[in-house]
């Protein structure tokens, strides 16, 4: 007698061949029924002409037929509308509920600190998170997470090479430092720069995530604008230091952002290097970059100060050996990125609740 559970274990091993995840997380399978020897279910695609279609149904009856030889398996497409639980045609990226960029203008801001800090606050607050390094010029995650030196595997699906991310910290993680060596110059052009920013969204193998944090170069070039092309972004965080020439150089970043053929809301600023405290002095505060400048970005672009981060050493000795300063316990300056991802949770609800989610920017 055919089992119902051993039939869905046994179609969960089938993954789709856009998001690399299997057509039962998917909700690609809908109204399985068995009848006798007969087992019907719905296929539920983006679209009738799938173009793995075929493979995915001969995939299906193949696995059943392995179990049950005598079954007669009878597949059902049809094309997801906007409730069907199946991937949508307007994201490559279903099964990641929400993208963030991390943004500055200036170099030097700590914006790859951050990124990687919040991340992994995230994921201590029980979220599932992602990073994509989309700083191609200056790759530092592999030195922040521990993974230099390693290389990302690459795995067939459906005949297309997919790659598998690195992961450190129970965090997948994807960098152009996982393919380059480390002191080789990256050089390129418009369209390659392209190709590799498209390639980490539509090439690796992403599992099922809450958060997926990109960490972007400084500035408004052409990663910012591959990335809105590619994926819809569920917001940005703007990183800054109080210091005047930074705001001015984040504005602009932001600004980006806010294009009318963009229109992508800003979810908060995160202002970084805010006071120096000496470890033998902790409860002293120099204000060495100035002050409120955090406070005065987030009035300009109508967000928020998710919060603001101390200049100390351990930091940066944090993330030069590998394990960010989130990760100890007690340390003030975990606790400052603890408190960010907080109320990013926050703005990011506000957000889905109040806003249309952002489409993927089409270029004439």
């Amino acid at each position: 007698m055919m089992d119902q559970k051993t039939i869905t274990e046994a179609l969960s091993t089938i993954r789709d061949p856009g998001t690399g995840q299997d057509i039962i997380s998917m909700k690609m399978v809908q109204d399985l029924k068995i009848d006798g020897n007969n087992v019907n279910f719905t296929l539920v695609l983006p679209s009738l002409n799938h173009p793995s279609k075929s493979e995915l149904i001969f995939n299906s009856q193949g696995i059943i037929g392995k179990l049950y030889p005598n079954a007669n398996v009878d597949v059902h497409v049809v094309a997801g509308g906007k409730d069907a639980g199946a991937p949508k045609a307007s994201t490559p990226m279903p099964h990641v509920k929400n993208i963030i960029a991390v943004a500055s203008g200036k170099g030097g801001v700590g914006k790859s600190t951050v990124s990687v800090n919040l991340a992994l606050a995230l994921k201590a607050k029980g979220f599932k998170v992602g990073i994509v390094d989309a700083d191609v010029y200056g790759p530092s995650l592999p030195t922040m997470l521990g993974l230099q030196g390693q290389r990302p595997k690459v795995q067939e699906l459906y005949g297309k090479p997919k790659i598998i991310p690195l992961v450190a910290y129970d965090i997948p993680v994807i960098s152009i430092g996982f393919i380059v060596e480390p002191d080789q110059a990256v050089v390129l052009r418009g369209p390659r720069l392209a190709g590799i920013i498209k390639q980490f969204f539509n090439d690796v193998i992403w599992p099922e995530l809450d958060y997926l944090i990109v960490d972007l170069p400084p500035g408004t070039g052409d990663v910012q604008l591959t990335l809105v092309q590619t994926v819809p972004l569920t917001g940005v965080v703007a990183v800054t230091t109080p210091q005047d020439v930074a705001i001015a150089d984040a504005i602009k970043a932001v600004n980006m952002f806010l294009l009318p053929n963009v229109n992508v809301p800003i979810l908060g600023v995160v202002e970084n290097m805010s006071w120096f405290t000496p470890e033998e002095l902790p409860d002293n505060k120099y204000f060495i970059f100035g002050k409120g400048g955090g406070e005065t970005l987030a009035k300009k672009c109508d967000s928020k100060l998710l919060g603001q981060v101390p200049l100390v050493q351990g930091i940066r000795e944090a993330g030069d050996g590998g394990k960010p300063i989130v990760l100890q316990a007690g340390h003030p300056s975990s606790k400052a990125f603890l408190d960010i991802a907080d109320s990013l949770v926050a703005s990011v609800a506000n957000r889905n609740e109040n806003l249309e989610p952002t489409n993927i920017v089409h270029v004439k």
